[in-house]
């Protein structure tokens, strides 16, 4: 740790963005969404409201989903981020999410849409991995993956907001890469 009074504290980070390592000196006050944005060029992840309750800047940290904008980036030291640009891993082809999104006309202006496929990659996840949502039935069995229909998916992705009011279409994107 450094520290330089007219700066605040600092530490160096190693991070993977997208594959990539970046080893970075971090004022501890930095959130993750300004370092991706600012500090190595990766626009795609929005900021909406800076408060943590729009979904706009939502990546994927070690494969949980985030809202980058209240996530301090000193936190994540050793830790794994994926970003809306790095879904589709090799660059060529569109991460299934991405495509189904184009397909599905998923998104209006567009701002939220980076937003709402990493949360909804990560929802899948967490849906495989057998976690509840509120609106889960209790008789699932505990552990097992849980069937995503259209009322879970939009539990799960609650947390990303549309201004312009893409949900259904959103929903249609998701049901489609889960059949």
């Amino acid at each position: 740790m450094t520290s330089d009074n007219r700066l605040g504290p600092h530490s160096e980070i190693t991070l993977r963005v997208n594959g990539k390592p970046h080893t970075l000196l971090v004022d501890h006050r930095r959130v993750l969404l300004d370092l991706l944005r600012e500090d190595l060029g990766l626009t795609g992840s929005k900021k909406g409201c800076d408060h943590g309750q729009c979904g706009a800047c939502t990546v994927l940290a070690d494969g949980r989903r985030v809202n980058s904008c209240l996530l301090l980036a000193v936190t994540l030291d050793g830790s794994e981020v994926t970003t809306i640009e790095g879904l589709s891993g090799d660059g060529e082809e569109p991460h299934p999410l991405q495509r189904a999104f184009l397909e599905r006309d998923a998104f209006q202006c567009g701002y939220c849409t980076p937003g709402q496929i990493c949360s909804a990659v990560g929802m899948l996840a967490e849906a495989a991995a057998g976690h509840p949502s509120h609106v889960t039935d209790p008789a699932e069995p505990s552990g097992r993956p849980v069937p995503l229909d259209r009322t879970e998916i939009r539990e799960r992705l609650s947390g990303n907001l549309c201004r312009c009011g893409a949900y259904p279409r959103i929903v249609d994107a998701v049901e489609d890469v889960i059949r």
